[in-house]
């Protein structure tokens, strides 16, 4: 009868602390039997003693191999030394394998290794057996090519090992090596040459000019997919290495399509509409959801797309590769920690469930006790937040939500659209070539430009050297081509700037080609990106342009302004603040998001807000109003125009001096010391007597001007009076004590001639010299102000009232005065 077997006082602290202290203690009550001295050992070897423990708790099949291989457990006591490979024999090649997967899985699960050393390991492992195989079986001019996770060098415990076979020489001896190569592999690992062209359906081995064939003439996008982790492991290595020279050469030299990123998409959703008629899609780690498939076949797309240009994305290695589409701007950064930091996470839960007995599964235990045990040998326990289960269960929907949220964003990315079909990155005199087939025409410039453009693009982002050819295009198809093209250079000359820009463009190819049509259109609306990048984001979505309703602008204003410690901030505030928000109208203005009415009524409202705030600031003490005349107060304002006013107060003789004042430091403030500084040009000068006039009248000298002054010109002036700043009732009370004046004489057939006389010497005194009066667009015959003459005659005469010509014309009509 034996004696029973004493565990040391520190082992057992071990076991209790261990994933699965029954489990474990009974494992090493066994071992005990077969090894007397085990307990002594342990008692003298605290590294032995974690490693032991850590091993079976997490692994039945380990525990097992332990008891049947008297030699594993010195493995364990050697961790750092890799054993020299034996493969004298199928059966020693078979137990090195075993304990070299042992030490592999030891490291791993007492945390001398990360996931990656670790996957590295077994794939170098499952080389080594490989080229044993071929070793044992006489192979010449043979090349094994590792494929899948194999090739990527992150195998699994339990992954297959994927591979195919190029070979040089006869077919028929070259298939009989090749099966005996696979048959004592897979004395070792379970191997699968499915990824073959045809499936199971092809040839075993093929010569190299063979594969080239089939990947001219049939090969499938997934086929160039998996291509992508085609590595030579084993065999004749010169072989080895000029095939996967002509699958690289054959993968990046392809055009990716259309219509290959829909198969791939395709692809992708069909496997998961798998797992989840198979009822797996909550606890599959693989293909469900937020998976590591999402992860694999996210990055996967990227690099068919842009690695064509890219040789640094080429890498088979995910987390690898991951780095460099971060690094390169391909992906947010923060996106590609995520990414990575869910890889680890996942493949990890991976690798500790395939270890509990070294089956092929990528599913987490719907038993409770399996459950509790894999996130104890994960390293979790039991908090007040919730059980080790809960807590291991939690952690994993929260990676999996983060990936399926990248995955969707970037996967189905219309930059990808976009790119798909796309030649190249182009350097600079391939660049020239095609601008001058789209038609930019200022070759010295252009030529300087782009070169310029594409060395800053190399420093900044690789992505946005990529994007060249996309935005040579799209420029062609904006009204300045060379004005784009220069503005893009100016946009991107700073580094932060073009690598926020660059970001921008990775997620929407629209704002991309809704910038370049903006940059090719406008040199005013390149001068107000260059300012203010940040609005490129905006692009894309009108309502983000959307100007705002009068109250909101002028609230937003006060809030970007008045706070500002002095007057010279709170213009330079406001200005920019002005011009950002009349870019949102320039942009849908040229992009169709707004029409002609909307556009002269937007930049009419704008215009009021920056007058009210800028009156603000100057902190009136008399009721004072600001009228607003010509285009401003019909709300037809152009993008040059001036601002139109005049300016009413009311108070006695104390309140001349503060109306002056606030009507000359208004149009100081607005105006701007230097034109850089300049919001509007304000134009004072339709008050009464005009220039020779005070800036700002008040409501009785106002009465009194018109009761003995005012001109017809003036009663014509104020069809288009309105107020617009300030004092609103005040302003209002004016019109209306004025309407009378304005209205009730009607219109003399002197008061006509008058008007016609007027109208003429502006023609001739305003015209610049030199213009062609057939292309004058406001002066000219046929002009802007032909038509709003004559509607504004037509009202006086008929007595239409309304302060915009196109009401006042659609009044017309209304009246029957026009047809």
């Amino acid at each position: 009868m034996s004696t029973p077997v004493v565990l040391p006082p520190n082992v057992v602290e071990s076991v209790e602390r261990s994933a699965a202290p029954a489990a474990v203690g009974d494992a090493l009550h066994r071992l005990s039997e077969l090894r007397p001295d085990l307990p002594a050992q342990l008692a003298e070897d605290d590294l032995l003693t974690r490693t032991l423990v850590a091993v079976l708790g997490a692994s039945r099949s380990l525990a097992r191999h332990l008891q049947r291989d008297p030699d594993a457990l010195g493995t364990l006591q050697t961790l750092d030394e890799r054993a020299p490979k034996d493969d004298y024999t199928i059966e020693q090649l078979v137990a090195w394998k075993q304990r070299e997967f042992l030490r592999i899985a030891a490291r791993d699960l007492i945390g001398l290794d990360a996931l990656e050393q670790t996957g590295q390991a077994l794939a170098e492992l499952g080389a080594d057996v490989l080229d044993s195989a071929c070793a044992l079986a006489g192979t010449e001019s043979l090349a094994v090519i590792g494929m899948g996770k194999l090739g990527g060098y992150e195998l699994n415990y339990s992954s297959d090992i994927d591979v195919m076979f190029v070979g040089d020489g006869p077919m028929g001896e070259l298939d009989k090596q090749v099966r005996q190569v696979m048959d004592l592999a897979k004395r070792c690992f379970r191997v699968d040459a499915n990824l073959r062209p045809q499936g199971r359906d092809g040839p075993l081995v093929r010569s190299l000019d063979s594969y080239e064939a089939y990947w001219d003439r049939w090969a499938e996008p997934w086929e160039f997919q998996a291509l992508l982790k085609a590595v030579p492991v084993a065999g004749e290595p010169k072989l080895g290495a000029r095939f996967h020279d002509a699958a690289r050469r054959w993968l990046w030299n392809r055009a990716f399509s259309a219509d290959d990123l829909r198969q791939m998409r395709h692809l992708k959703q069909r496997a998961e509409a798998e797992v989840t008629r198979k009822g797996l899609a909550d606890r599959e780690l693989k293909r469900s959801p937020g998976g590591i498939r999402d992860i694999e076949f996210t990055l996967q797309l990227l690099q068919l797309v842009h690695g064509r240009q890219d040789p640094d994305l080429r890498s088979p290695t995910t987390l690898t590769a991951l780095a460099e589409m971060g690094g390169g701007g391909y992906i947010d950064a923060d996106d590609g920690t995520r990414l990575a930091d869910a890889y680890r996470f996942l493949r990890a839960v991976e690798h500790r469930v395939q270890l509990v007995d070294e089956q092929q599964t990528h599913t987490i235990p719907a038993d409770d006790l399996a459950l509790d045990r894999l996130a104890r040998v994960m390293g979790y326990r039991d908090e007040p937040e919730g059980t080790a289960a809960e807590l291991v269960v939690q952690d994993l929907r929260q990676h999996q939500l983060t990936v399926r949220g990248i995955h969707e964003r970037v996967y189905f990315r219309p930059l990808l659209e976009a790119f798909a079909g796309v030649e190249g990155a182009l350097d600079a005199d391939a660049a020239m070539t095609r601008l001058t087939a789209f038609g930019f025409t200022d070759a010295k410039r252009t030529q300087a430009a782009v070169r310029e453009l594409t060395r800053g693009l190399n420093r900044t982002s690789r992505l946005m050297q990529q994007l060249l050819p996309l935005l040579l295009d799209w420029l062609s198809d904006a009204p300045d081509p060379d004005l784009g093209l220069l503005m893009l250079r100016n946009l991107l000359s700073d580094r932060a700037r073009a690598g926020r820009i660059a970001e921008t463009f990775r997620e929407s190819a629209e704002a991309a080609q809704r910038l370049c049509v903006l940059l090719g259109s406008s040199r005013l609306l390149g001068d107000v990106l260059l300012q203010n990048s940040d609005l490129v984001s905006r692009l894309p979505d009108p309502a983000l342009l959307a100007t705002r309703p009068r109250d909101e602008l002028i609230e937003r204003a006060a809030k970007a302004a008045i706070w500002r410690s002095g007057s010279g901030e709170q213009q330079e505030a406001l200005k920019r603040w002005k011009d950002r928000n009349e870019l949102g109208i320039m942009a849908r203005d040229v992009l169709g998001g707004a029409d002609v009415d909307q556009v002269g009524a937007e930049l009419s409202r704008l215009a009021e807000a920056v007058l009210q705030v800028s009156l603000d600031a100057l902190d009136p003490t008399v009721p004072f109003a600001v009228i607003a005349m010509g285009r401003f107060g019909g709300a037809e304002l152009s993008y040059a125009s001036d601002l139109d006013v005049i300016f009413v107060y009311e108070g006695g003789a104390s309140a001349v001096d503060e109306a002056n004042r606030l009507a000359s430091r208004l149009l100081r403030f607005v105006g701007g010391s230097t034109p850089a500084g300049q919001m509007y040009e304000i134009d004072a000068d339709l008050r009464p007597e005009g220039k020779q006039g005070p800036l700002a009248r008040s409501f009785d000298g106002y009465r009194r001007y018109w009761d003995e002054y005012a001109l017809v010109w003036e009663r014509q002036a104020m069809l288009r009076a309105r107020p617009v700043a300030g004092d609103l009732a005040l302003g209002q009370r004016l019109l209306d004590e004025l309407a009378p004046r304005v209205w009730g004489a009607g219109l003399t057939t002197e008061d006509a001639r008058e008007i016609r006389r007027i109208k003429a010497r502006v023609e001739r005194e305003r015209m610049p010299a030199g213009e062609d009066p057939q292309f004058h667009l406001k002066l000219g015959r046929g002009s802007l102000s032909d038509i709003e003459w004559t509607a504004q005659l037509l009202q006086l005469r008929h007595g239409i009232t309304a302060t915009g010509t196109m009401d006042a014309l659609s009044m017309l009509e209304q009246a029957g005065v026009l047809d």
